[in-house]
């Protein structure tokens, strides 16, 4: 072999096997290859032997899930119709470097032919920042957009909207565009959550709501001094030290989802912010909306404002059903939440995850998967909010106050603390936030009329009921400013709240409200689109309708509840479980109705009813064996759930009896069929001297391709006594007709061996005869007539 250079390839993995791709199949023909296969032990690479350089195909099935380890993912079924066409059109216009310009040369297998038809995506969250769509109808597994945010997210399929939350305390909210643009600023709000005032800065008045309400042209006036962001960490504080800095100069965004605001949470006074443990977003009151160890704060993306900014024990005012032990004024610095480790029982690196993302979803009402929330939230109160615009950015501030990292109140072990200490005692105390949902409903006890709420679940089993009041939609949303007013509590369960839906009088789900997606840039002709709010419809004809007119369920750790609206009176209970608890839980849209699912920590699967809360099913179906699986669980509409079996698998289970049935038709096959050639035609010579016995199909000798049909006029029905002692007569005889036809059919097949043998001998017998005939013609074609 003689050629002008050696190129050495490195693989990532140790080679199994190669395999080199040629023009022709034929041995024979000149071989030319164009690309070489190599099967690795975790991977399978093809690499372009035709372009300088050797660049590899890229892959469309990818034998990994990641090039960075999954931290949190989601699961949606029955998606819009037009999801997945935009979102491959933005990802297949996505620059790849490193890639060859050809198509996948392997090809082979067919799709299977499932009845099940309804699009479904799952979206990963990753520990490098970057967010993975993909499409995961019927039993495909494709990668269709990929977003490098080097941050978290949360997503609404109708409007498109996502929003990322990442382990720095910052909120990214993307739109969705079809447009490429140039951003000339990226706004950001820098929001400072103090978590304990000085006596001079105690809030006026008890349980009263408070609401920030700013326009995107003023600052607030405000109590104290106007923040002023550092980015030195030689400040003399560390007051309003950002964890990330973000970009000053223009930013050109490619077609898909683009930045339209970041919220960064800021160090105050030497403390570092603590991680988001819930993020909510709804794209109709243009609201997003998240809470730590410590608050909530609820920001107006269009308007670019911080709505609320309140401590959890300001949302219950003068309602509070806890005792609280004020905080020691001793000051201590907390580290900050750290890195999220998806597998903490294992001690091998390649099963630790070091993430900045975590994943928050859900249809219309987006929700972070965030197993816990924490019991270790300090106290928090309500600050007025030190805010100053500058030409560059749009500030705000809000920073979490000092807490126990929201992970501490569950270990490995999934264990609980029985202790009676005075600390574990005052642990218990705290709370945090852990759900959000944003629906329209009847806010107070016999109200009338449907109203905008965001109700906050806390990790002490309180729901809280906070009322919007947004401005018209139009311009005057972009100027008036959003209110709102905490109402009070709602109900208590045993355990953490982790999921909340809403059910009208016929037990169907009702989704909140969304606005449908439009393009957020300018069109072509010069017009910009105006959404507008897509409201859910309840109205009741009657007043008797409209006492009982809707249900809220809300499912805890130990739990579930549906409560009557608006008499507000608890109509249905049911303890899920009393040795375990539930890990995840969601109310899921099946195709004869809604139910609950839930999955426990002792690894059973369960399903209740609604709204009666009947179990339909409890199974043992897979031990928890380590975080991984209990921090990836998720359910979803129509029967489907999935989780991560390992760093680099995704398992998809199904509890739908419909899809268990479809199963096999949905499942593709490795090769491509072909059917099978007809054998050659056997000549006349070559079966009449050919010698040997040849073999003859049954089928072809008597079936009724080669037979034909038998005519009708061979037998005749003739109806016999009716009634019911003729039917008696008839069953009677059913076993021995049965015998009778079993000998029948032994006898025929007696036959047709004797049959076959006879066939056989008489080839043999033609085969003789052929031979005496040929010895005959030899020993007499010369012989003359007389010399007979």
């Amino acid at each position: 072999m003689h050629g002008k250079s050696t190129a050495v390839l490195e693989m990532d993995y140790p080679i199994v096997d190669f395999l080199t791709l040629c023009e022709t199949p034929y041995p024979n023909d000149f071989q030319e290859p164009y690309a070489v296969v190599v099967l690795l032990e975790k991977d399978l690479v093809v690499i372009d032997l035709a372009q300088n350089g050797y660049p590899i195909f890229e892959n469309p099935y990818p034998l990994t899930i990641h090039e960075s380890p999954v931290t949190c993912c989601e699961y949606f079924a029955d998606c819009p119709v037009d999801l997945i066409p935009a979102l491959y059109s933005v990802g297949s216009r996505q620059k790849r470097q490193g890639y060859s310009k050809k198509e996948w040369p392997v090809s082979g297998g067919n799709w299977g032919q499932g009845t099940l038809s309804y699009p479904e995506i799952i979206i990963t969250g990753h520990a490098d920042g970057t967010v993975k769509f993909w499409d995961a109808s019927a039993i495909m597994l494709q990668v269709l957009y990929k977003l490098k945010t080097a941050k978290i997210m949360a997503w609404c399929p109708e409007s498109r909207m996502l929003c990322v939350a990442g382990v720095s305390a910052n909120v990214i909210v993307y739109r969705f565009s079809k447009l490429e643009v140039t951003t000339e600023v990226v706004q950001l709000l820098e929001v400072r959550m103090q978590s304990e005032l000085n006596e001079t800065d105690s809030p006026d008045g008890g349980g009263e709501p408070t609401s920030a309400h700013h326009t995107p042209g003023a600052s607030p006036h405000t109590s104290g001094p106007p923040s002023q962001p550092s980015t030195s960490s030689n400040n003399s504080d560390g007051g309003n030290m950002p964890c990330l800095k973000v970009r000053s100069t223009p930013l050109k965004q490619s077609a898909g989802y683009q930045v339209d605001l970041v919220v960064q949470l800021v160090w105050v006074s030497g403390e570092p912010p603590q991680q988001i443990t819930s993020l909510a977003l709804n794209s109709s009151y243009g609201l997003v909306v998240f809470g730590n160890s410590n608050g909530v704060a609820v920001v107006d993306y269009i308007q670019k404002t911080v709505v609320l900014n309140l401590g959890t024990v300001e949302l219950y005012g003068s309602n509070d059903p806890y005792q609280r032990q004020p905080r020691s004024p001793r000051k201590s610095r907390q580290p900050s939440g750290g890195l999220c480790d998806i597998n903490e029982g294992s001690a091998t690196s390649e099963d630790r995850c070091k993430s900045p993302t975590s994943v928050l979803m859900s249809n219309t009402n987006l929700h972070q998967f965030y197993n816990g929330g924490g019991r270790g939230a300090k106290m928090s109160r309500k600050l007025s909010l030190p805010t100053e615009l500058k030409p560059d950015l749009v500030l705000l501030s809000v920073c979490p106050p000092r807490g126990a990292n929201p992970l501490d109140h569950r270990d490995n072990s999934f264990s609980r603390s029985r202790s009676s200490s005075v600390t574990s005692i005052d642990k218990e105390a705290r709370e945090a936030i852990s759900f959000f949902h944003f629906c329209e409903t009847f806010a107070r006890k016999g109200d009338s009329t449907l109203t905008p709420c965001l109700f906050v679940g806390t990790s002490l089993g309180t729901v809280l009921v906070l009322v919007l009041t947004l401005p018209p939609a139009g311009e005057q949303r972009q100027l008036q400013p959003v209110i709102i007013s905490p109402v009070g509590m709602l109900v208590r369960l045993k355990g953490s709240v982790l999921r909340m839906a809403f059910l009208d009088s016929s037990g169907s789900l009702l989704p909140p409200s969304y606005d449908p997606w439009y393009e957020p840039n300018v069109t072509t002709d010069g017009e910009e689109k105006v959404p507008k709010r897509r409201p859910v419809s309840v109205s009741p004809s009657t007043s008797q309708e409209l006492s009982e007119s809707q249900y809220t369920v809300v499912c805890s750790e130990k739990q579930a509840k549906v409560i009557s609206l608006p008499s507000q009176t608890c109509i249905y209970k049911h303890n899920i479980t009393e040795t375990s608890f539930i890990l995840r839980a969601d109310v899921v849209q099946m195709s004869q109705g809604v139910c609950v699912a839930c999955f426990c920590a002792n690894g059973h699967i369960k399903t209740l009813s609604l709204p009666g809360l009947r179990p339909l099913m409890d199974v043992n179906y897979l031990p928890l064996t380590d975080m991984r699986i209990a921090r990836t669980f998720c359910f979803t509409n129509l029967g489907q759930a999935m989780y991560l079996c390992s760093p680099t698998e995704i398992q998809r289970i199904t509890y739908s009896q419909e899809t268990c049935e479809n199963l096999q038709e949905m499942l593709g096959e490795l090769f491509t069929p072909v059917e099978t050639p007809e054998a050659p035609n056997r000549g006349f010579f070559k079966g009449l001297f050919g010698g040997g016995a040849q073999s003859l199909d049954r089928e072809e000798l008597f079936g009724e391709l080669a037979a034909g049909k038998a005519s009708r006029s061979l037998a005749q029905h003739i109806p016999g006594p009716g009634g019911i002692e003729g039917m008696k007569g008839a069953a009677s005889g059913v076993v021995g007709d049965l015998a009778r036809a079993r000998i029948a059919l032994d006898e025929r097949g007696q036959k047709l061996g004797e049959l076959e043998e006879r066939t056989a001998a008489m080839m043999a017998s033609a085969d003789s005869f052929s031979k005496h005939a040929h010895e005959m013609m030899l020993k007499c074609k010369d012989k003359k007539w007389y010399q007979f």
